[in-house]
């Protein structure tokens, strides 16, 4: 499912203002991915960098080409885990986080 215009103005205007959104973003994708909601997670992580950094810096930060990024982060990408723990990586030094995992059990 596409987004509308609107709504990708909408994310990129609350990410440009409001840090703490484009975090929750950001971590809201890689949990998705490690709960197995892959293509959830890669579509989150798509909409962060079109709103936060965009596919050309991401390309920069990892020599990777931004068609290839787009490629991988689509609904049709399939990502290798070195490819996907990269951008995972680049994204978090660019905003300056550290994200962790904890193990947690289920109620």
């Amino acid at each position: 499912m596409s987004l509308t215009r609107d709504l990708k103005e909408t994310v990129r205007a609350r990410t440009e203002r409001d840090p703490a959104f484009r975090e929750t973003l950001l971590e809201e994708g890689v949990e998705c991915l490690l709960a197995g909601e892959v293509e959830t997670g890669k579509s989150i992580l798509r909409d962060y960098v079109n709103a936060a950094i965009g596919f050309q810096e991401l390309a920069g930060l990892t020599n990777k080409s931004s068609k290839s990024l787009l490629r991988m982060l689509g609904p049709h990408g399939n990502p290798q885990a070195r490819n996907l723990f990269l951008i995972i990586g680049c994204l978090q030094k660019r905003e300056g986080l550290q994200l962790k995992v904890q193990t947690v059990r289920p109620r």
